[in-house]
Formats: structure tokens, C-alpha cells, sequence
């Protein structure tokens, strides 16, 4: 299983065309997507119309469902972001060092675009879907 980012879905379901955007839809058809569900919050978040808002939702209501945030993951991500600040990186959002986090605790390969991610693959050993990162 992976789990995807929400910049690569929204850039799917804008119908931009990327090399993430294409993993993504291999993985699809492959069947190893999975949701989390701070992901799934801002992915919905983004939908200003019912009708995209309804059939995005149902769409991704389909994938195998991930809860990604308790007291414990609270601990390992303020410790992942530590650890990053006290090498000079500061990352951007919460929400980011939390799918960070449990992608590290979970051994979950994360498909992503946002630079943010870059650091938890290279200094703390975050598994990526695509090598380049």
C-alpha cells in the first residue's frame, strides 16, 4: 500500500498531468492506495461544488481508510519535527509532519510533490514512492 498526498490529488482531480499524477493512477488500477484521514480532510476541504464535492468523496470513501493521529503519533511527530529544526529545517505545516510521521511509523511508501516532504526521506528515512525525490 501507499498513500498519497494532497497536492498530487488535487493536481489529479484538476486534471493535471505529472509523474505523480500518473503514479497515482497506476496505483489505482493496481489497488494499492490507501487513505489517511488528515489527507482525506484537505482533500475535501478544497471542493467549492457539491456535485465534485459528492463524487470525490464517494470515490475516495472506496480506498482502504487510515486514522493517522492519536497521543502517540503526537509524541513521534513533535519528535520528527525536532529533529529536523535542530538540523536547520523548519517544516511548513503540521498536517505535513504528521503524514510524514506515520508514513516513517507505518513503513508507508508516500507519493508526494511538496518539497516539505524531501527532508523526512533523506534524514529520517521516510520510504518514497519515486526515487527522485
Amino acid at each position: 500500500m501507499i498513500l498519497v498526498d494532497t497536492g498530487v490529488w488535487i493536481d489529479y482531480f484538476n486534471g493535471r498531468e505529472t509523474i505523480h499524477t500518473d503514479k497515482l493512477d497506476s496505483s489505482l488500477v493496481e489497488g494499492i492506495v490507501a487513505m489517511g484521514d488528515l489527507i482525506f480532510l484537505e482533500i475535501l476541504q478544497g471542493f467549492r461544488g457539491e456535485k465534485e464535492f459528492r463524487k470525490a468523496k464517494s470515490t475516495l470513501l472506496t480506498l482502504e481508510q487510515y486514522g493517522m493521529f492519536d497521543n502517540n503519533m503526537a509524541l513521534k511527530s513533535a519528535d520528527n519535527y525536532r529533529a529536523l529544526r535542530k538540523s536547520g529545517i523548519t517544516i511548513r505545516s503540521t498536517v505535513d509532519v504528521i503524514i510524514a510521521t506515520f508514513c516513517i511509523e507505518h513503513q508507508l511508501p508516500l507519493l508526494f510533490s511538496d518539497r516539505d516532504f524531501v527532508p523526512f526521506v533523506k534524514k529520517l528515512g521516510m520510504p518514497s514512492v519515486l526515487a527522485e525525490t
